[in-house]
């Protein structure tokens, strides 16, 4: 499908949609668990299924309501200790990164084969951090080159891991949530400086709250005590920065919207777009009960590192491309291998529009311009936030713009469009024939 839309300017409140990366954390906890589970302020987008479906797959039994997620934990149901009567479990990844990186690690905890598929570019994700762990304990794995098609079979020991934190988080991610449930103790060491802390402290957030303990020391070592049980909990998922970001940024480009619900004493990663945005020259403040902001002044050029907020850079670029002065993104290589490579889809999109950013290895130099002409047809590179950037984009654009692929907010932001066009964004949809 595409999208056409006129330059319009965003006025209006909105409630943040839950955070995907605290609702994933919450329904693997909530699923590992002795008990039953209420998880509240819940959207069901794409990679959020894509969990349920997998934790389902060992035994979870989960009730969809329209905003609260009911989930009985395996723990409850028995079947962390059936044997299966069949030879393979299939568990769909869609396109999720964080499904795939947090549940394989966890499907050694079941008896059989695990295959684990998937779409997109999700099959290009390095999983070789699990390889060699692996390879030293003797789990059997096979996997195809350049798509997701891996099968593991085999139990994980509790004992020393050696981890690199440069790589993904999610792999840390993965062994923490798995790791207490082994019969005796483990410690995971990062070999090389961590990225991503915040997403981190996410976890060890949401392992706390179900009952399991970590020790972390300063985020080289994690200690983790062996025979630990997740307790059943009532939980709400708090609002997500990283799609707050993309309002906070059209604020810093004169609309105007005020953002519900968004907890600033969180500990999401994500929340440093407040942070980077105040460089630039935005003040935020408190309005109707909510958050918004505008700039104190023409926006200044600043140097964003993309190593512990990764997800926001692309709308940052944005930002930076309507700022005085030229913006270095740095530390941002990863960004090539998420959904699409976004250092090349946003460089290359926004550049249509009338942006100047020049694409490095591992980051953007972006030189600001006045403004955006708009008028060119652009493509989402089928990335959620690749789509709403370019829709951010168009409120500053001179003219319209067409994005074309633009459902695949559904992956993070299911109503993104909804909420679009109340607050004032003026599109129209048509299939594009392919």
């Amino acid at each position: 499908m595409d999208c056409l839309i006129d330059p319009k300017k965003l006025n209006g409140e909105v409630k943040v949609p839950p955070s995907k990366s605290i609702a994933h954390r919450a329904v693997i906890c909530a699923a590992l668990s002795d008990g039953i589970s209420r998880i509240s302020n819940i959207d069901y987008s794409d990679d959020i299924l894509a969990t349920m479906e997998a934790m389902k797959s060992f035994g979870a039994k989960m009730t969809k309501n329209e905003d609260v997620l009911e989930v009985v934990g395996i723990y409850a149901t028995g079947q962390l200790d059936r044997k299966r009567n069949i030879d393979e479990v299939l568990i769909d990844c869609n396109e999720s990164g964080s499904t795939l990186r947090f549940v394989v690690p966890i499907s050694t905890l079941f008896p059989g084969e695990h295959r684990f598929i998937g779409r997109g570019k999700l099959g290009q994700r390095p999983l070789h951090t699990y390889y060699n762990i692996f390879d030293e304990q003797g789990i059997q794995y096979s996997y195809k080159e350049g798509e997701l098609d891996l099968r593991v079979e085999g139990k994980l020991k509790s004992g020393l891991y050696e981890v690199p934190g440069n790589v993904s988080s999610q792999f840390i991610s993965g062994l923490l949530f798995t790791l207490p449930l082994l019969d005796g103790d483990s410690k995971i060491v990062i070999t090389t400086e961590m990225e991503s802390k915040g997403y981190i402290d996410l976890t060890l957030s949401a392992l706390k709250d179900f009952g399991i303990h970590i020790i972390n020391h300063n985020y080289q070592e994690f200690f983790i005590k062996g025979n630990q049980k997740y307790k059943a909990r009532d939980y709400r998922v708090e609002a997500d920065f990283s799609q707050a970001a993309f309002f906070l940024v059209a604020n810093a480009l004169n609309n105007e919207v005020v953002l519900h619900d968004l907890n600033l004493d969180s500990l999401q990663g994500d929340k440093e777009v407040i942070h980077i945005l105040e460089r630039m020259g935005m003040k935020f403040y408190q309005e109707n009960g909510g958050l918004t902001g505008k700039p104190e002044k023409e926006l200044t050029a600043t140097v964003i590192d993309g190593s512990q907020c990764p997800d926001i850079i692309p709308v940052l670029s944005l930002a930076a491309a309507l700022s005085k002065g030229t913006t270095k993104v740095i530390n941002a290589g990863r960004l090539r291998i998420k959904e699409s490579d976004r250092l090349h889809a946003i460089a290359t999109e926004l550049n249509k529009i009338g942006a100047k950013i020049i694409e490095k290895e591992d980051g953007l130099i972006i030189e600001g311009v006045p403004s955006l002409y708009g008028g060119s047809a652009v493509w989402s590179h089928n990335d959620h936030r690749i789509a709403m950037t370019l829709a951010i984009a168009s409120t500053v654009c001179k003219t319209s713009i067409l994005i074309e692929d633009h459902e695949c907010v559904s992956k993070s932001y299911p109503n993104f469009w909804r909420d679009f066009k109340v607050l004032g964004g003026r599109f129209f949809e048509r299939d594009n024939g392919k």
